[in-house]
């Protein structure tokens, strides 16, 4: 893979344009970062096939049926944890994997479909995975933000990003999906996407027999109704983001709502939710360095009424975001050549 610090300031600006449309066309995107077309494009194109970032397109919750999310922590046997990781990595219920530190050892979330009745049903398979030692799981209740274009806040103010308002106060909660708004050539489609989100829709009309008009229409219509992800995924140091850290936030439960409204307004927040126990917010905050995170806790979270502590866990290495391997994991705990 291409040395992550070997990307130049215009490298990282096309990968936080992408961030927030990853099927948005070379020519726009040379608008949002003020280059030309011809340079975006043979920047971008090298991004994507060194593998410094992956564009994927995926249904969003729900559209498959009713799901419930649990937040996994698990404590492995010493020098397991990147085995246990690999085989959560390998199954499809599992949204996102990070191997990180403090007391335990992985972090991830288990999407079951059918609801949460269905949970015991996937328990003696995964937990019976070599080196799992311990295993704590925890309902989401409400999903309050989820974002992949984290990367703005490096680039707020000299970025010409549509639909971005100025000091992000315009936070969307995701919107939930039905199976009503598929057909079986809307899954085609989106299977078509899975692996690679920027294949052109001719590409993906000749591959699932439509023309392509149709295959346009689709999507859009999918994508306007908040029923597909449009996720470009990128290893945080690639954007010089040194601290992705995992917060579990201890809040009064009267003031969980505008604790969590709150949080979702810090360009930081990649993801916040609520979940069951302890009356908790669970959430992840990329930023540059140990630095800003230190100010962010001091300055922001600690401020706010209501906060009663919390736990937080530094991200070591991330293997699964939005139901997609990262295409950069196994190249990072290689050994030197």
């Amino acid at each position: 893979m291409r040395a992550l610090d070997s990307l130049d300031e215009l490298d990282r600006k096309i990968v936080v344009a992408m961030q927030h449309d990853g099927r948005a066309s070379w020519r726009a995107i040379a608008e949002m970062v003020g280059s030309s077309t011809a340079t975006v494009t043979r920047r971008g194109q090298s991004l994507l096939s060194s593998g410094v970032i992956k564009v994927a397109v995926n249904p969003a919750l729900g559209a498959a049926g009713q799901v419930d999310s649990f937040l996994i922590r698990i404590n492995c046997a010493p020098g397991t944890q990147l085995m246990v990781a690999e085989q959560l990595v390998a199954h499809d219920d599992v949204r996102f994997v990070t191997v990180v530190t403090g007391q335990y050892d992985i972090i991830a979330e288990l999407v079951v479909k059918g609801g949460a009745t269905n949970y015991p049903h996937l328990l003696e398979e995964l937990q019976s995975i070599d080196g799992v030692e311990r295993w704590r799981s925890d309902l989401v209740m409400h999903i309050y933000k989820v974002t992949f274009d984290w990367g703005r806040q490096l680039f707020a103010d000299t970025l010409s990003l549509p639909e971005i308002s100025s000091d992000f106060e315009h936070v969307a909660e995701p919107e939930p999906c039905s199976p009503v708004h598929f057909d079986s050539s809307d899954w085609k489609i989106i299977d078509a996407l899975r692996d690679d989100g920027r294949e052109t829709f001719q590409a993906v009309a000749d591959r699932v027999g439509m023309n392509e008009s149709s295959v346009r229409r689709r999507f859009e219509r999918l994508r306007n109704a908040q029923c597909i992800d449009i996720l470009t995924l990128v290893p945080a140091p690639a954007l010089g983001m040194g601290a992705e850290t995992l917060l579990t936030v201890k809040v009064s439960p009267s003031q969980m709502d505008a604790v969590a409204r709150e949080l979702a307004k810090h360009p930081a927040i990649r993801y916040l939710a609520a979940t069951l126990d302890e009356n908790a917010l669970f959430c992840e905050v990329i930023l540059p360095s140990t630095n800003e995170l230190y100010s962010f806790i001091t300055s922001t979270l600690s401020r706010l009424d209501g906060v009663e502590g919390w736990t937080a866990s530094m991200e070591l290495l991330f293997l699964k975001r939005g139901f997609i391997e990262t295409p950069w994991w196994r190249s990072q705990v290689a050994p030197p050549a």
